[in-house]
């Protein structure tokens, strides 16, 4: 998807059927076609808490991701809208918008873990949003991080276990930024009575208890696991927007109609998620595109769709075998527009298409590297080098047959005169082998000087020479036979004078 071009609405990416995940091609067709860098949000938490009308607002629209009006979710599964970058024209926004957790209805905990675990595989900013207050029951509403072990691999090895994974810090090296947008915050930002920042009342509900009891544990376990796997972290508060009786209208009201102090808290956050948000990168340090944030969430999905957990080396693995077979297509179909382009067969000599070739080559290379990632056995690069040969030798061989059609085609029309006097007997006398001979000569002569004749003109006129060798022969012998009757009757006449 070029910038210029806009979603006008946002596509269900992941739906939630039947307790089941299913991918939207369709979705997957879009996201395919954006081969810019991509800045990936998701948002996440309990149903009903407001959660789309943030998206929307990151979006720059009031309406879109639907907020619904009653206390279902209304969210199934995962919608995305691919919106152009403020201030970014080189990067496009997704935006990801979950369904909510802890929905009664659809009363399965395991499909929420498993949303809240590819809202994390997918995203460079992760938002997770609650209600009220950061107290001790949203930290328990938020346990779906302490699962987070369980839900996502960082190795595929059989011998990390999930201790292992908290001591590793390249398995949170690629965890998104985490940001926690607490809605209708009715309370006075204050800490032992002292006015207090959003990001210091964050940090205060993430202190750790001491002791090693039961209760503290528990208490500390969702703390420690934010405190691990989101080193960078942001805090932001909003008031309530409008009475309970306009909340079902929410996205109808002009910001006028809000309340002043909750559209600057918007607009604060929308500012921060834009100029700080960095675009999706993947263990090895690879910027992730469009194309390739699908082949994730086709790699995540099928994962958990079989049972699996979710491995980022793996799927590293998975979209390296993909883009890098995708990249030596890619390099060597580069590789025959430049040939095509610049070679003009036939050559006049094999030196000739080489440097053409060389040039086009290391075009074809510098794509292949543009795109190829994890190839530290350099497979695929010598599969391009490989192709790249195959491609150069078929190139060489069309050029002889060229060159060959060329010169027969030349000496065809050099040779007409020659091939009207052969078939005219015209050499058939005394002293026309000489003239064959010199006619003969005369042709070779008006080759030689002729220019873009290629590679196979010594070939074809030694060819040409080699056809004509039965037909000089025969000149010469009757030359000869001619000759010798010639001299026996000018003998007899001699005698009769």
């Amino acid at each position: 998807m070029a910038s210029k071009m806009r979603m006008p609405a946002p596509v269900c990416l992941i739906e939630n059927r039947d307790r089941k995940l299913v991918i939207h091609q369709e979705a997957l067709q879009l996201l395919s076609g954006i081969h810019q860098p991509v800045v990936v949000v998701a948002i996440v938490g309990l149903y009903r808490t407001g959660k789309s009308y943030l998206m929307n607002k990151l979006a720059g629209k009031n309406s879109g991701f639907s907020l619904g009006a009653t206390v279902q979710a209304n969210t199934k599964g995962i919608w995305m809208w691919c919106v152009p970058y403020p201030g970014r024209a080189e990067q496009t926004l997704v935006l990801l918008d979950t369904e909510g957790l802890g929905d009664v209805e659809k009363g399965d905990a395991q499909n929420d873990s498993w949303i809240f675990a590819l809202a994390v595989l997918l995203s460079s900013t992760l938002v997770y949003n609650s209600m009220g207050t950061i107290d001790q029951r949203a930290m328990d509403q938020l346990h779906y991080v302490t699962e987070l072990t369980e839900r996502i691999k960082s190795k595929s090895s059989s011998e990390e276990n999930s201790e292992g994974l908290e001591d590793s810090a390249e398995y949170v090296r690629f965890f998104p930024t985490f940001i926690w947008a607490v809605r209708d915050f009715t309370l006075q930002l204050e800490l032992n009575g002292q006015p207090c920042t959003e990001d210091e009342y964050l940090e205060n509900a993430l202190k750790l208890k001491k002791g090693i009891s039961r209760e503290v544990q528990l208490f500390n376990l969702p703390r420690e696991c934010i405190r691990l796997f989101f080193p960078t972290r942001k805090c932001f508060i909003f008031d309530r927007p409008t009475n309970r009786k306009n909340l079902h209208r929410l996205e109808d009201m002009d910001e006028s109609e809000l309340e002043p102090e909750f559209v600057e808290q918007t607009l604060k956050f929308c500012r921060h998620v834009y100029k700080t948000s960095k675009p999706k990168t993947i263990p090895g340090g690879h910027v992730v595109n469009g194309r390739l944030l699908a082949n994730l969430v086709e790699t995540y999905v099928d994962t958990i769709r079989s049972g699996g957990v979710p491995c980022m080396e793996n799927a590293v693995l998975a979209l390296a075998q993909i883009e890098n077979s995708a990249a030596v297509l890619e390099a060597t179909g580069r590789y025959v527009e430049l040939m095509d382009q610049k070679l003009k067969l036939p050559t006049e000599t094999l030196q000739e298409l080489l440097e053409v070739h060389a040039k086009c080559e290391d075009e074809a290379l510098q794509i292949f590297m543009a795109r190829a990632f994890k190839d530290d056995k350099q497979q695929f690069q010598a599969e391009l080098m490989q192709a790249l040969d195959q491609k150069k030798e078929a190139y060489c061989h069309k050029n002889e047959l060229e060159s060959s059609k060329h010169c027969q085609a030349l000496l065809a029309r050099l040779s007409e005169e020659l091939e009207e006097k052969i078939n005219k007997a015209f050499y058939s006398r005394p002293g026309g082998y000489q003239d064959y001979f010199d006619d003969l000569k005369a042709v070779t002569v008006k080759y030689h000087q002729e220019s873009g004749k290629g590679v196979m003109a010594d070939v074809v006129l030694q060819q040409f020479f080699n056809n004509k060798e039965d037909v000089g022969r025969a000149i010469l012998q009757s030359d000869e036979a001619l000759t010798e009757k010639e001299k026996e009757a000018e003998g007899k006449g001699l005698i009769r004078l």
